[in-house]
């Protein structure tokens, strides 16, 4: 755990953001509590799964000084690909917005803020792709992520992966916070 906090540390330290930024920077949810675990309602509906598909509520604060913009990531990286599953990416999302309400990762783009654009998944569509675990595995971690921004737009194509809109997330970062929860079947 300490080593994990170190090199946590020396990676937010090579992008220029500072110790006590990162710890100012959260990200919660009166949905999922950190640690907990994924309800039927975060759960995918297809592929097997018979969830509800409902994105959480978010909610960040203490973003960092010159932040434009906002991005949030969902990722299972115990998905077994070999390189993790997406399960949302939304960017664009205004530096005045601090919140999400449940539900807007749906294909109804009406609950996202104005200007926010929803990328596309490892589902191969945009919008919120809840958990859907293979039977069996152990519990996979969910990450979610909210990513401070230099930029008010990010400059990705409206078909980008989430590879390449992680790319320029990465490139134009201020900050992060995220939480992680659990699900299996």
């Amino acid at each position: 755990m300490f080593k994990a906090r170190i090199a946590g540390l020396a990676l937010l330290f090579s992008v220029g953001i500072s110790a006590a930024d990162a710890a100012a920077f959260t990200l919660s949810s009166p949905t999922i509590p950190e640690g907990g675990t994924l309800t039927m309602d975060q759960v995918f509906n297809g592929f097997g799964c018979t969830g509800n598909n409902v994105s959480p509520a978010l909610e960040w604060r203490g973003a960092p000084e010159g932040t434009k913009s906002f991005a949030i990531t969902v990722y299972d990286p115990d998905a077994p690909t070999g390189s993790g599953w997406w399960h949302w990416v939304v960017y664009d999302i205004p530096a005045a917005v601090t919140a999400l309400p449940a539900g807007a990762g749906g294909a109804d783009v009406a609950m996202l803020p104005s200007g926010a654009v929803q990328g596309r998944t490892d589902f191969g569509a945009a919008g919120f792709g809840g958990a859907c675990p293979p039977p069996g595995d152990k519990p996979h971690r969910y990450i979610f992520t909210v990513h401070a921004l230099k930029v008010e737009k990010l400059d990705v194509p409206a078909d980008a992966t989430a590879a390449l809109v992680g790319y320029m997330l990465n490139a134009n970062l201020l900050g992060k916070a995220s939480f992680t929860a659990t699900y299996g079947r």
